[in-house]
């Protein structure tokens, strides 16, 4: 009897928790994607625009009060769609999809300016989703920095292994690059297994 009445006062507490939850990968791994999914499904409304030119983020977007319910469980969330991390960002990439000289260049530099602004929101995150592209290789540069500079700072991380959709995902390879960490596997383009998702975060973060 006194562990039922334990257990209700819990889920009374969790229920009124408020964070502030992060989301970050690589460019065009499907952070605002999965963003905008999010928003809309809890919130109502879109958080940005996406685009198949990278580095489409380049300044923090945020969503105040999304709130999420699971399994009678409430939390309120301040969600913040990063810009891709890069450890470069050459302008020269952009000239591809079309972009003049000028138009590459000034990009790149809001690029620049917005890993360093993501970077920066580490010390303002309670929690992080790090995004990786389930059809590319796990084992990156981006994804190792970053989890260093999480687990340097005691962030709660769960690992969002996006792009199930695709024919050449690989979900097996992305849980064995981060075996010691939650991975969820989802399609943010789709919708796949978002109440996965949500429910991992009440689990972890609630």
């Amino acid at each position: 009897m006194i562990s039922k009445i334990l257990q209700w006062l819990k889920k009374i507490f969790k229920g009124r928790k408020s964070i502030t939850l992060g989301i970050y990968g690589s460019p065009n791994v499907g952070k605002t994607t999965l963003a905008n999914r999010i928003c809309v499904e809890l919130a109502g409304e879109p958080i940005g625009t996406i685009s198949p030119i990278p580095h489409e983020t380049r300044s923090v977007q945020q969503k105040s009060k999304v709130i999420l319910k699971v399994d009678g469980f409430c939390l309120t969330m301040d969600l913040l769609d990063m810009p891709g991390i890069a450890v470069k960002v050459d302008y020269r990439d952009f000239l591809e999809y079309g972009l003049t000289k000028e138009e590459a260049q000034k990009r790149a530099r809001e690029a620049t300016r917005g890993v360093v602004e993501a970077i920066r929101h580490l010390d303002k995150v309670d929690a992080a989703l790090l995004m990786v592209d389930s059809t590319e290789d796990p084992y990156t540069q981006v994804n190792i920095t970053m989890l260093g500079n999480m687990e340097a700072r005691k962030i709660p991380i769960i690992i969002v292994a996006n792009k199930i959709d695709l024919p050449s995902a690989n979900i097996a390879r992305v849980k064995e690059a981060f075996s010691g960490y939650d991975v969820v596997e989802i399609s943010a383009k789709t919708g796949e297994n978002m109440k996965a998702l949500y429910r991992e975060i009440v689990n972890k973060l609630a």
